[in-house]
């Protein structure tokens, strides 16, 4: 069900409300029930999958909870095995069938590599008439079998297992709650990704009716749709227009729609994780921040602490601490920051442009370490840690904005792979940024009302994201006045086609 559709108005009115007319034991299997419905709509078949891991991770946090010794370690291995399995299979089976069979063709086994081609395409298209797709012959056809939002509840089961291995969490013994946990529908299909610590006490709990937490909900799940239908889905239209046929664009209209693909992709995401957020806490769940005004940060690093958290800050914990992080050595931690990088692309997806693009990251990571570390030997350093736990500039205004442009810019050279639909596209997209010709003129769908009224919004949304200007609730007048405001300027200039959130597809 998608976040911005009349379906899930009604349904969202209709759960909420039913959910403050019920007592904690009814409120649970409300919810419960809502999620597998609010899942169900866009492809029931799949749910068999996310059920299949429900099962697997609550039986497995029990047992490690219960298990000393070795054998505990086992258990987590064979959780995780299981769920990275599933996800393997789901979603990199046509990737990583197509790239061994390239793999056996360049290395003269041709014959290897038919077999192992026709051995994926019997066991893809087998699956796929499994769950109600017949016309696919071929991985040409469909690339991966993806339920969606496959990727995130699959990591936020992981987190569950994983802490009941650590002993941060106790095993829940109630199925329901576990399965809610994971199933919870706000976050389901794109996050943010939850810690067991953040949520599963939650819904144990018996929330009361808060009015400033429903006015504060509604405030944020109306800005985040706001950012989805008017911002998003404006700029879609030239992205969609020119990153699908590059070859027929200039370098000019190459370089506006990275540059609006750039904002699309921050309003698509961190409006669809405000709806999430501002839809659980309408019922009194708090849900973990997900950006944190990433276009101000004056380095990648900054970037990556503000963009994503719970996706960025999933693989720090899980992946580039317990690989050993900065602790062994300069080479070890640049190796650490690639792997944690490389993995975060494909996480995105079964395509060589998310590799590049995470190896992108991964590599401006390790070069402001090398830069960090040459400033700090020569005893001059820019920087000092603010009050947001991130680094900030103590120089002058102007040296803060240069930072903050620069490291943009940076950051918009990587969403080129991020969109493009190939790399060969992606080389050609920034092969003609390069050679660009303000001369030349501007191929948009959008006419030059539409593009400054575009631009409009990029600045209002900048304004608004730079200065911290939060929308106050507290004052039941001004939530109605500003509520409306919004909820008019929505309905008015928002395009509703019931665009995919982009999110959706990971």
């Amino acid at each position: 069900m998608l976040f911005n559709s009349l379906q899930f108005l009604l349904f969202f009115i209709v759960i909420t409300l039913s959910y403050f007319g019920l007592k904690w034991r009814g409120r649970w299997v409300l919810l419960l029930l809502a999620s597998c419905y609010f899942y169900m709509v866009l492809k029931p078949e799949y749910i068999v999958i996310l059920f299949l891991t429900i099962v697997i991770d609550y039986i497995a946090g029990i047992w490690i909870e219960r298990t000393t010794g070795p054998a505990r370690r086992w258990l987590l291995i064979i959780s995780l095995i299981s769920n990275l399995g599933i996800l393997a299979f789901f979603k990199y089976l046509g990737f990583f069938t197509e790239n061994l069979t390239w793999l056996f063709d360049h290395i003269n086994m041709p014959d290897t590599a038919d077999r192992v081609m026709n051995l994926g395409n019997r066991i893809f298209v087998k699956v796929l008439h499994l769950f109600g797709e017949p016309g696919v012959a071929s991985f040409k056809d469909n690339k991966s079998i993806l339920p969606v939002g496959l990727s995130f509840h699959t990591f936020q089961a992981m987190s569950y297992t994983i802490e009941v291995y650590r002993g941060n969490q106790k095993a829940e013994r109630h199925f329901g709650i576990y399965a809610l946990y994971v199933m919870f529908y706000p976050q389901l299909v794109a996050g943010p990704i939850e810690r067991p610590q953040n949520v599963l006490w939650q819904f144990h709990s018996q929330f009361k009716y808060d009015a400033e937490n429903v006015k504060a909900g509604l405030m944020q799940m109306a800005f985040g749709l706001f950012k989805k239908v008017v911002i998003a889905d404006r700029l879609t239209i030239l992205v969609d227009h020119t990153f699908n046929n590059p070859s027929e664009h200039n370098g000019l209209t190459l370089l506006v729609a990275t540059f609006f693909f750039t904002f699309q992709i921050y309003c698509d995401f961190s409006g669809y994780s405000d709806i999430a957020i501002g839809a659980a806490r309408v019922m009194g769940f708090n849900l973990m921040e997900n950006f944190r005004t990433p276009y101000i940060a004056q380095s990648v690093s900054e970037f990556w602490r503000r963009w994503h958290i719970s996706l960025s800050t999933w693989f720090r914990d899980y992946l580039y601490i317990p690989l050993g992080g900065n602790r062994k050595g300069r080479a070890r931690q640049y190796t650490n920051l690639m792997i944690v990088f490389l993995a975060s692309g494909l996480w995105h997806g079964p395509n060589w442009t998310y590799v590049i693009w995470g190896g992108l990251n991964g590599l401006y990571q390790m070069l402001a370490i090398w830069r960090d570390r040459l400033l700090t030997r020569t005893g001059w350093s820019r920087f000092s840690y603010g009050p947001v736990g991130v680094k900030t500039d103590t120089a002058s205004p102007l040296r803060v904005v240069g930072n903050v442009l620069f490291t943009f810019c940076l950051i918009m050279l990587t969403w080129v792979f991020f969109r493009a639909r190939n790399v060969g596209d992606a080389f050609l997209i920034l092969k003609r940024i390069g050679t660009l010709s303000f001369s030349s003129p501007l191929n948009s769908p959008l006419n030059a009302v539409e593009m400054w009224f575009s631009l409009g919004l990029i600045v209002f949304l900048m304004v608004k994201e730079y200065f911290y200007l939060y929308i106050p609730t507290h004052n039941t007048a001004r939530f109605y006045a500003l509520f409306v405001l919004i909820t008019l300027a929505t309905y008015f200039f928002g395009i509703f086609s019931s665009n995919q959130f982009i999110y959706f597809q990971f």
